[in-house]
């Protein structure tokens, strides 16, 4: 099931991507159907929390739906493109990433490969949604774009195995794990770097993870102004996504909704020779690609 966020007013509401129809507007199905009483998660953290049990009720509601096509269809289905998205997971407790992960980009920019996984953490301040300008912060001259795959947690998780891992894991999502390098590289922490205004795109889908199957065989890109700047797979990660998991649920809880940002892979500025870092700069388009994913599309611009 392919999940999103989409704002009405000002209030963020659930959708459910629909082959061939268009976004399913939960809350308005719900009622059009009379469904009070019963339990239908309207948000998407509900949903995340309600594992499978909310995910077998979405998909009831959505087969109500279609059996009444076409009376009511045109009411309750919605033109993606005319919808303002917000980020496919709104409030996660914890966004964790995991640094220098793929094998190419460790070895392009000159880094030992790590022994463990190196963690860093971003903050709510980062999030945006799919379409979302992203201001170029004043302080900084060297903002670069990482296209990442995103874990998101559905179960907790304390210290599990590798084998249970991927037990604990809702689904998947892309994100643009922005980077200002002057800022990053400025201390040995590189919090400051990572953590600027809407610095963490993210979506346009939150999709199950029985719909994304193996999550370390994907296809991976990013595009700027549609040229290809990377193209990977996530089989190059060094540490897979269930060691990731395990790893982090020995030294932390993990808690439905929070978020891991796996790492990026070879192909970003900081990778090239100096002569060549050409960094974003205002009316830059980002696009990051995920298979499975859908693609997830922002444009940079100055900040106000």
């Amino acid at each position: 099931m392919k999940l999103l966020t989409f704002y009405e007013k000002d209030s963020l509401l659930l959708g459910i991507r629909v082959e061939g129809r268009g976004v399913l507007h939960v809350t308005a199905a719900a009622n059009w159907l009379n469904l009070a009483g019963t339990p239908i998660p309207c948000n998407i953290h509900d949903v995340i929390a309600g594992g499978s049990e909310a995910i077998e009720s979405l998909e009831r509601l959505t087969e109500q739906v279609l059996e009444q096509e076409p009376e009511i269809g045109a009411v309750l289905f919605q033109d993606e493109s005319g919808l303002n998205l917000g980020p496919c997971v709104t409030h996660p407790n914890k966004i964790i990433c995991v640094g220098l992960n793929y094998q190419k980009h460790a070895e392009e920019t000159n880094a030992p490969i790590p022994e463990y996984p190196i963690l860093f953490n971003k903050f709510n301040n980062t999030l945006a949604g799919h379409g979302d300008d992203i201001p170029l912060p004043r302080v900084s001259q060297k903002v670069d774009y990482e296209a990442e795959l995103v874990i998101v947690i559905g179960k907790r998780a304390k210290y599990v195995s590798k084998d249970e891992a991927l037990g604990h894991v809702f689904g998947y999502c892309n994100v643009n794990d922005l980077s200002a390098r002057d800022l990053q590289l400025r201390t040995q922490q590189w919090l400051l770097g990572k953590s600027c205004d809407r610095f963490s795109p993210l979506g346009p889908y939150l999709v199950t993870s029985d719909e994304v199957g193996n999550p370390n065989d994907l296809k991976i890109s990013s595009t700027v102004n549609g040229e290809v700047r990377q193209n990977s797979n996530t089989s190059d990660m060094i540490f897979k996504c269930d060691e990731i998991v395990s790893y982090i649920s020995q030294h932390m809880t993990l808690e439905p909704g929070d978020i891991i940002l796996t790492g990026t892979p070879e192909g970003v500025v900081m990778g090239y020779p100096p002569d060549k870092q050409n960094y974003l700069q205002p009316g830059d388009t980002v696009t990051i690609e995920i298979e499975k994913l859908g693609q997830l599309t922002n444009r940079m611009v100055e900040e106000a």
